[in-house]
Formats: structure tokens, sequence, C-alpha cells
């Protein structure tokens, strides 16, 4: 069970991990390799003739940023605070932002949470 499925986690106390393959594209933006199948027997079969066997997906700034920061070593909360000084936004305002956009990766298994 993940600790984002923990009734007690608190998300801001975890420590995102990538669990996705990655490249930094111009502009220190990131782009998420995808994979279009995940299914074993697909992969194994099918995917070797696809001369694109992945989905790109390029984040935002924030997203970048964020992403970089999921060493498995940093907390969410520390994600929030070094955003807020290097953007000059309140912490608070990018609480809620931050929350939603890790639970995504978290769900999506792009990112593995960490206590």
């Amino acid at each position: 069970m993940s600790a984002l499925m923990s009734e007690h986690a608190n998300l801001f106390e975890l420590k995102p991990q990538r669990n996705l393959e990655w490249e930094t594209a111009e502009g220190d933006y990131v782009v998420l390799l995808v994979p279009k199948f995940r299914n074993r027997w697909v992969v194994k079969w099918f995917v070797p003739m696809l001369a694109k066997p992945n989905i790109r997906v390029r984040l935002d700034p924030f997203g970048s940023y964020c992403w970089q920061q999921c060493d498995g070593k940093t907390m969410v909360r520390d994600i929030g605070e070094r955003m807020a000084a290097r953007y000059g936004e309140p912490v608070d305002s990018l609480v809620e932002r931050i929350g939603k956009f890790v639970a995504t990766l978290a769900r999506d298994k792009f990112v593995l949470l960490h206590p």
C-alpha cells in the first residue's frame, strides 16, 4: 500500500521519488516519457514495432521545478518552500497546487511516495 493511500499520511511530510523516465528540454522544461502501454505482453511484442513507444508530456515551469526536486529525499513541504523562494510566491498560494500535482503524479505511479 502506498503512503498516499494511508489514512494517516500527511502528503506534505512525504518524500516523492521519480518513477518515470524523463528528459530536460530547452528552457529547463521537463518532458516526461510516459509509456503508451504497460501490459507486459504488449510491451514485449508490440512496442518494439512502434517508432515512438512513449507519450511526451511537457511540464510547465512550476511542474518542471517540482519534478526535478522529487529525489526521494526531499519532503513535499520543502519543495514548496524552495518553489516559493525561487518564484517569489507565498508558500500558501503554492500548497494546494503542489499537493494536487504530487497526488496526481503518485496516482499515475509517476512518483513513489516515501515516509
